[in-house]
């Protein structure tokens, strides 16, 4: 049975004893020798597969060029035999914690990996690559790969459920940075006490603002969850060598809840699993269909829908307006609600429009369906008829909405919303969605096929047929490779791929 925990502020004096933190309840959490249940198994190569097939389409992307370029400029670390760089070679590798800097990049890049919303959002997948490169360099076995996966997502998604970073401007890799070092804790059998301070120093360096999902959003966003791995590993290897963190990190007068969150009179309420308890809590979470933010995944299959029952709702001179009633945190995050201007500009950067709803439903609407590349070109962006359509759609929260969003029932907790289109005649459409297609209770729930598809549609131009064969023959027994098969587990591109993608000279 779960057990249920409160966290709050103690003043300095009242020396809040080691075994009553969060931070030791985590590290005991990843110390526990529980086996993994076999569906999650399944669902943890599903988001192996799944993390590898976005990084493949974004090898020539810039942000993944100049990320793998630095990684590249390290040699492997001593300790160990290095760890892959997901497009190069087996053989060509770089110490674990440069390899999760390029690997994490290459994840991120588009937007397009799996995610748990409830109070904070998160994109758990960001766990898979420091996890993989650490492993990879000491040779870990594929069994203690899937147990450490299911760590770190177990913390993520149980500080994800409670805790909300945004609502106090804080990016919501803070949630990030101890999940991997759980997961960490549990690969490499660590003592509870050397993930307690792991988790401590990797949550004290992964503190910063949301301004990196504000306004103009930059290339810092892929950048973001990437950091936060490495700086876990970094973290980790620091606690290996007796080093400590500050202490209570999460309760501490001056720590994360007083100071960064709700302030010294704040609590908490979270859940995590017993001794003994099976970790189950990837099964809470939902990959994409689509190379846009998560939120926009339901109300992109409604647009796909709505373009083959009413293609009218795309012409703008026959669209007076449209309204997107939804939840808060879709109105005020990629909605109008966040008074972001850019929001509406078509010469906006591509981080930004995948956090534009009214651009992405005027696309959707226009196109019936999306693509991770061409959905967002300049010219597509600028293209008149569809600046137009997208100057006239706006988004409200509705109440109801909001409380889906917050269901703790799985069976209500929705993403979605209802659109009401007024047309030039004064009439209306109204059809609303609750979750993507592809969520477990969408229309159409992804299952391996799905994911097998989805590796081979975006891995089509960056890898050999051959190459995607070996790699998923590999994969699908993960939880039975050994010591050193460990380094199977990443994709080479086709031969001469990578030679034109020069990255600018840095300091490396």
């Amino acid at each position: 049975m779960s057990v249920r925990r409160t966290v709050r502020v103690h003043p300095s004096a009242e020396r809040l004893p080691r075994y009553e933190q969060l931070a030791w309840a985590l590290a005991q959490l990843a110390a526990d020798p529980v086996e993994v249940d076999l569906d999650v198994a399944e669902m943890i190569v599903n988001r192996v597969i799944d993390d590898i097939a976005v990084a493949a389409a974004s090898l020539l992307r810039g942000p993944v060029v100049a990320a793998r370029a630095q990684a590249m400029a390290h040699p492997a670390s001593r300790g160990g035999v290095g760890a892959t760089v997901v497009g190069l070679e087996r053989s060509a590798r770089t110490s674990p914690e440069w390899a999760a800097w390029a690997n994490g990049v290459a994840v991120r890049e588009l937007d397009f990996h799996d995610t748990f919303l409830a109070a904070e959002y998160s994109h758990p997948g960001d766990t898979i690559p420091p996890i993989l490169a650490v492993a990879q360099h000491v040779g870990s076995t594929g069994r203690d790969v899937v147990r450490a996966i299911a760590t770190a997502y177990e913390v993520q998604v149980s500080l994800v459920r409670s805790i909300s970073l945004h609502e106090h401007k804080i990016d919501h890799v803070a949630h990030l940075g101890p999940a991997v070092a759980a997961g960490l804790g549990t690969l490499l059998h660590l003592d509870p006490a050397i993930t307690f301070h792991a988790i401590g120093q990797a949550l004290h360096t992964t503190t910063a603002t949301r301004q990196s999902r504000k306004g103009e959003i930059s290339t810092w966003k892929a950048y973001a969850p990437a950091f936060a791995g490495k700086v876990a590993i970094e973290a980790v290897d620091r606690a290996m060598r007796g080093q400590t963190s500050p202490t209570p990190i999460y309760e501490g007068e001056d720590g994360v809840i007083a100071w960064l969150l709700e302030g010294p009179d704040a609590a908490y309420e979270l859940t995590l699993p017993s001794p003994g308890e099976a970790k189950r809590a990837i099964l809470e979470t939902y990959t994409k269909e689509h190379s846009a933010e998560y939120q926009s995944q339901a109300l992109i299959d409604l647009a796909r829908r709505l373009h083959q029952e009413h293609p009218e709702t795309g012409d703008p001179s026959r669209v007076r307006s449209i309204v997107l009633h939804t939840s808060h945190h879709t109105h005020v995050v990629i909605g109008s609600g966040a008074y972001d201007p850019q929001k509406y500009d078509p010469a906006a950067t591509r981080e930004t429009l995948d956090h534009s709803i009214p651009y992405i439903l005027a696309v959707a609407l226009q196109d019936g369906g999306w693509h991770h590349a061409r959905s967002y070109s300049p010219e597509r962006a600028a293209r008149p008829d569809t600046v137009a359509l997208w100057h006239k759609i706006t988004t409200c929260e509705d109440p109801e909405w909001t409380r889906r969003y917050h269901a703790d029932d799985p069976a209500e907790k929705a993403f979605g919303g209802r659109l009401e289109i007024t047309l030039d005649d004064g009439s209306v459409i109204s059809q609303e969605i609750a979750v993507a297609d592809a969520h477990p209770l969408g229309a159409h729930p992804f299952a391996r096929p799905e994911y097998v598809e989805k590796l081979r549609t975006l891995a089509a131009d960056a890898l050999d047929d051959g190459e995607v064969d070996r790699f998923l023959t590999v994969v699908q027994h993960l939880g039975d490779l050994g010591a050193g098969e460990v380094l199977d587990v990443t994709v080479t591109a086709r031969p001469g791929l990578l030679a034109g993608a020069s990255a600018p000279e840095g300091l490396f």
